[in-house]
């Protein structure tokens, strides 16, 4: 039945791909927390233990399931019915497409195992500084001075990344490189990122980011890029499709703890992917980006009255 889901659940990923209209995957999780209040009794029980382990309520047979419930089979029926389902088949499909992303974010938390009371501590921490280790064991230094070579010599960078965590990065990359008096921006829309593609020239750059390397708006907008002749720079996984349309790709791949509380992080790898191509790019623009950090450093200080203690230098 899983099997049947996911094979379901890709073929209309497939056609959302290529722009056909498919029909929306419902998420049946959501209408049985959301549709609970209005439950029977016994219907509610049925719920329970559908939420409680939902990988045994797709396996089980009706009569398993209304075991575990302590109700009648036709209560299963009824339950069905009552969150929007045609029936138990059709439940039963739903459930296990619900499946497709991991029981992980179908699971509790894990109890607090540090005295501090917060599970999460070492999670942080730890995935922090493996993926800092993971970035320095992977990145490739001399892909890393070809793109700070692009950047010193482009005449405009724009920066496209999509999503949460990918938006943050470029918006990143442009404070990153504004500041050696690179005429740089950043996209998250995915309209104005094909817009700005499509004005971009063989002297420009253009910089990607994306964890995956599977979004497909962000593979389109480098496609466009390249059509235009402008250099292209990637910061992805490693053999995505992304890292394969770029001229050069910044790629890491990072473990992720099974946490799903956690945020990603292959973040702190691609901070560390940024920092050092922006760092790179302004040594090769050499005075010029050490005049522009001068510059700012004397007006921002001058503008908060000034101290003697030694503030950020890069910020």
């Amino acid at each position: 039945m899983v099997e049947t889901a996911r094979r379901a659940w890709q073929s209309g990923a497939t056609m959302a791909d290529r722009g056909d209209q498919a029909k929306p995957i419902p998420d049946i999780i959501s209408q049985i927390k959301d549709s609970y209040g209005d439950l029977r009794p016994a219907e509610r029980r049925v719920a329970d233990a559908v939420l409680d382990d939902v990988k045994f309520a797709v396996d089980a047979s009706n009569a398993d399931l209304a075991r575990r419930a302590e109700v009648s089979e036709p209560t299963v029926t009824r339950f069905c019915r009552a969150i929007g389902c045609d029936g138990v088949r059709d439940f039963k499909l739903k459930l296990a497409q619900s499946l497709v992303v991991g029981a992980l974010y179908l699971s509790k938390p894990p109890a607090s195992s540090t005295g501090n009371g917060m599970p999460f501590w070492s999670a942080v921490f730890g995935q922090a500084r493996q993926a800092l280790q993971e970035a320095e064991r992977q990145l490739d230094p001399a892909s890393l001075q070809q793109a700070a070579e692009f950047i010193a010599k482009a005449r405009q960078v724009t920066v496209f990344g999509l999503g949460g965590s990918s938006s943050a990065l470029a918006q990143e990359t442009q404070y990153r490189l504004f500041r050696y008096g690179v005429a740089v921006s950043a996209h998250s829309d995915p309209y104005l990122m094909r817009m700005t593609a499509s004005t971009l020239k063989p002297d420009d750059l253009a910089i990607a980011i994306s964890a995956t390397g599977r979004t497909r708006e962000v593979i389109e907008a480098i496609e466009l890029a390249k059509h235009y002749r402008a250099k292209t720079v990637c910061i992805s996984a490693p053999g995505s499709n992304l890292a394969n349309a770029c001229d050069i790709g910044l790629t890491v791949a990072v473990p992720e703890y099974p946490d799903t509380l956690k945020p990603t992080a292959s973040r702190f790898a691609f901070l560390a992917a940024i920092d050092l191509m922006a760092v790179a790019a302004g040594y090769k623009l050499g005075e010029s980006a050490q005049e522009n950090l001068r510059r700012i450093k004397y007006n921002v200080l001058t503008h908060r009255g000034g101290k003697d203690v030694m503030e950020p230098l890069g910020d």
